[in-house]
């Protein structure tokens, strides 16, 4: 294990807040006096590329303006899927995605597209025939509703029976029970909902829901957690950093880092000598916002508490990576020592973790930059907390924001 990190759910194409092409750092920087300076490169900048936008080319239509979506006008995220409304996976998703939906209303858009599995779902048709019915009362969005909400009542009833059964359910929406049923049998309702099969068909879509995030098909876990994992690494691209950090620590001089969380203070001094461009960044970073408002994403008891990642998954980085610095007068072997995860040889994250016992198992693999002076008791009143795959953690403790004094 090299970075301590949540699950990293899978997906189809590569989906990281940026795709770690390492290119060399490019700095007219001139040292100020008593300003350590690593021989080697000592910070590795990202080449940021994050993950496809909606106007991304994609092997898909583009959203039209006739489409029925939901969500941000100017999203940073956009998932399309195509769905069949008899089909019980189909409705996990959509439930999943009305809460995605009220938790992320500025960052992310949903466009729905039918795709009934004619031949298949005995009252497929019918159903995406009782949404178009609707439509033509202007009234999409109700039925789209009613038909999750009373999918149990419906789902198993025989074919012959639907259309009596979504006409009272139409009635009782407040439409025209004589022009939905109308509607509902049209020729040009019932072509429409034959033209959304036959184009899935020609697209070649294997099943249903399937799930576009940003025009790329996604194939990972479906549950609320993995996708909002997704949708925080997406958008964390927005608060990282282009460049590597300016050299501004000095190695003869003391300085206090103070977490300010929502349980209290914890004071810890930073090893400014022994880890010059880890203290570096940290401060860096704190300075710059990076660890406002953000949670402790993993609390082990008698472990260690773990934050520094604003998408809150375990997965997200500043933008760049730093060198590691062991040091073999520090060890991990007592409570309260502060060290940096990285994700192999010289790619110290931006994460940090403060150990609650000695833990000679990391000695030599992590950064230690710093030790608690004051705090232990806040740092021990965190709760616990370890993500789990398909299973949703308990809210983090908040990092409010981390102050830094020196002398």
């Amino acid at each position: 294990m090299r970075r301590i990190s949540s699950f990293l759910f899978s997906l189809s194409f590569i989906f990281v807040a940026c795709s770690p092409v390492p290119t060399p750092p490019v700095s007219s920087f001139t040292p100020p006096p008593n300003l350590i300076i690593a021989t080697l490169p000592s910070c590795t900048t990202l080449n940021i590329n994050p993950t496809p936008g909606p106007e991304s080319p994609s092997l898909f239509p583009t959203e039209t303006a006739e489409e029925r979506a939901l969500g941000a006008t100017d999203p940073a995220i956009t998932f399309i899927t195509y769905i069949d409304y008899q089909d019980s996976r189909s409705k996990f998703f959509v439930d999943v995605v009305n809460q995605l939906l009220a938790e992320y209303p500025e960052g992310l858009r949903v466009v729905l597209r039918p795709f009934p599995l004619i031949g298949v779902n005995d009252k497929s048709a019918l159903a995406m025939q009782a949404v178009e019915a609707a439509d033509t009362q202007e009234n999409f969005w109700k039925m789209h509703n009613l038909l999750y909400a009373q999918h149990a009542n419906w789902v198993n009833l025989p074919a012959v029976d639907f259309e009596q059964w979504i006409t009272a359910q139409a009635a009782g929406l407040g439409m025209d029970a004589d022009q939905f049923k109308s509607d509902f049998t049209s020729e040009t309702v019932v072509a429409k909902v034959q033209s959304y099969a036959d184009d899935g068909s020609k697209i070649g879509i294997p099943g249903v829901p399937l799930i576009l995030i940003n025009g790329q098909i996604y194939g990972g876990p479906r549950d609320h957690g993995s996708f909002r994992d997704i949708i925080e690494l997406i958008l964390l691209g927005k608060r990282q950093f282009a460049s590597c950090p300016p050299l501004t620590v000095q190695t003869d001089r003391q300085y206090i880092a103070t977490l300010h969380t929502e349980k209290g203070d914890i004071a810890i001094q930073l090893f400014a000598d022994k880890a010059p461009i880890t203290v570096n960044s940290f401060m860096f970073l704190a300075r710059n916002g990076w660890y406002d408002d953000i949670t402790f994403h993993r609390v082990i008891p008698d472990l260690f508490a773990l934050s520094g990642d604003p998408s809150g998954t375990g997965d997200g980085n500043p933008g760049y990576y730093i060198i590691n610095e062991i040091d073999s007068s520090l060890k991990f072997n007592r409570p309260g020592m502060v060290a940096m995860t990285n994700s192999g040889p010289d790619a110290g994250d931006g994460q940090f973790f403060i150990t609650y016992a000695p833990a000679a198992q990391y000695d030599g693999q992590y950064t230690i930059f710093g030790q608690v002076l004051t705090g232990m008791d806040v740092l021990q009143s965190l709760t616990p907390r370890e993500a789990q795959p398909g299973t949703e953690s308990p809210p983090g403790d908040l990092l409010l924001s981390v102050t830094i004094k020196g002398n």
